[in-house]
């Protein structure tokens, strides 16, 4: 199942682990994807705030 996280600095912190991490751009917010070996992390942002996060993200970025 996955985790929805809601703090900005935690998902950046669960990058360091990750392989790879999907954007999906919609109107309205922007989806992270986070995909560990064990679990799937999801944060939902505006996409004002969308460009910091994935700026600061320490793994493969992939846009869906």
């Amino acid at each position: 199942m996955p985790e929805e996280v809601f703090d900005m600095d935690k998902f950046i912190q669960i990058s360091e682990r990750a392989d790879y991490c999907n954007i999906k751009r919609l109107k309205r917010m922007v989806k992270l994807k986070l995909r560990t070996p064990r679990k799937l992390y999801t944060l939902k942002v505006d996409p004002t705030k969308a460009e910091e996060v994935v700026k600061k993200l320490r793994c493969e970025i992939r846009e869906v």
